[in-house]
């Protein structure tokens, strides 16, 4: 059996160190430690510890990959390239919990220091020109889009990512807390953090998957971002707080492709602080963002600090509750009725009603489509170790 084990342990770049007293009548065993590295060509679980990820970590098709309640894994940026990728075909499961979240941080503790956790799965996706399969952006150059709805990646619960974002290889941009492409419904994302990262908190490209009380903290572009026709359809409990630096509270596109993909999102928490501005390249301050045919029903939502934002040089750029980017979307998603904002309440917002990114474009929702409440209550999360860094509750 320890055979077995040590070469388990070689084939995954794992070694655990351990001890216990045979004296003890109640034996104590500390929390193992190891590195990860390398591909994962098996099943591997790793017991609660304190471990190392240290370069593009791939979990192969036919692998399971288990991190127990209360892991730790931490990344150094200074040995190059860092991300975990769950290739289509494996899984990823977390095992966290209220109060022994699993936890993936980076030593320096600076955004976009590793490119987080990203998963492919065999879900369909509808990337721009109408095609079923698309190249990652992500710096790995892998196709996705595939064919199966209910397709399994695996559980995240309880688990938080911190300081990611950071472009891998020649990759076109950077990563983010967390990546799916194509993954579906059979997924479980649960109770998440996206933790001060260098771009999105939270990106889908295509898929079906559904992502339930999540919170996108302090990262430095859109909190929830999507594209290639995702359409998760029992999202609850979303929570983003702007701070620093952010641009979107959600970004929602459809690659062009008009569509009834009709994603379904319900008590939604959007925060921007005082003070926070928009990345230099965007200058765009606004809670929701439909742009390229995306569209689908959000419903009892608070919107809290997207005010006007303006330039040094005196440039004022509008911030605005609902903002729709292009005419197209307009004509085909929003006077159609495939877009709905239920139950909103709005605060410290300049823009109340839905506008366009231009003059030209006049934004006027079917009646009941876009409708504010002084009722809505948004995400309720409970506090507890999973959603705090440093002793701030996240949830507040």
């Amino acid at each position: 059996m320890k055979t077995k084990f040590f070469a388990l342990a070689l084939a995954t770049g794992l070694f655990l160190n351990s001890c216990s007293s045979s004296d003890d009548t109640t034996p104590v065993t500390p929390p193992a430690t190891g590195e990860i590295k390398g591909d994962i060509t098996t099943n591997v679980t790793y017991p609660y510890g304190n471990y190392t990820l240290n370069g593009v970590v791939k979990i192969k098709a036919g692998a399971t990959v288990t991190f127990e309640a209360g892991s730790t894994i931490t990344i150094d940026k200074k040995t190059g390239d860092n991300a975990l990728v769950v290739l289509k075909g494996a899984k990823l499961i977390t095992k966290g919990t209220a109060d022994k979240p699993v936890v993936f941080t980076e030593k320096s503790k600076l955004p976009g220091s590793w490119g987080g956790i990203i998963v492919y799965g065999d879900a369909p996706a509808k990337v721009a020109g109408g095609g079923t399969t698309g190249t990652s952006e992500d710096g790995n150059k892998i196709s996705y889009g595939g064919t199966n709805p209910t397709d399994n990646s695996g559980s995240l619960v309880y688990t938080r990512v911190e300081y990611a974002g950071a472009k891998l290889a020649d990759g076109d941009k950077e990563n983010n807390g967390f990546t799916f492409y194509s993954v579906g419904s059979g997924t479980t994302l649960d109770h998440l953090v996206s933790y001060k990262g260098a771009d999105d908190g939270y990106e889908f490209f295509g898929g079906t998957v559904s992502l339930t009380n999540a919170i996108s903290y302090g990262n430095t572009d859109d909190s929830f971002d999507w594209q290639d026709g995702w359409q998760g359809q029992a999202n609850t409990n979303w929570y983003a707080y702007q701070t620093g630096k952010g641009n979107y509270g959600m970004e929602i596109e459809a690659s062009s492709n008009d569509n009834a993909f009709f994603p379904k999102v319900s008590n939604i928490t959007l925060k921007r602080a005082a003070g926070n501005t928009p990345e230099s390249s965007d200058n765009q301050v606004d809670a929701f963002q439909f742009k390229k045919e995306g569209n689908g029903e959000y419903s009892n939502i608070i919107i809290d600090g997207y005010g006007n934002f303006t330039t040094p040089g005196g440039v004022t750029y509008k911030g605005s509750a609902v903002s729709i980017l292009d005419g197209v979307t307009n004509d085909h998603q929003v006077k159609t009725g495939k877009i709905k904002l239920l139950n909103v309440k709005i605060s410290n917002t300049t823009n109340i009603n839905p506008i366009g990114a231009t003059d030209a474009i006049i934004v006027v929702f079917p009646t009941g489509n876009f409708v504010t409440s002084a009722t809505a209550t948004g995400a309720s999360l409970t506090p507890g170790a999973w959603a705090t860094v440093d002793g701030v509750d996240l949830t507040k």
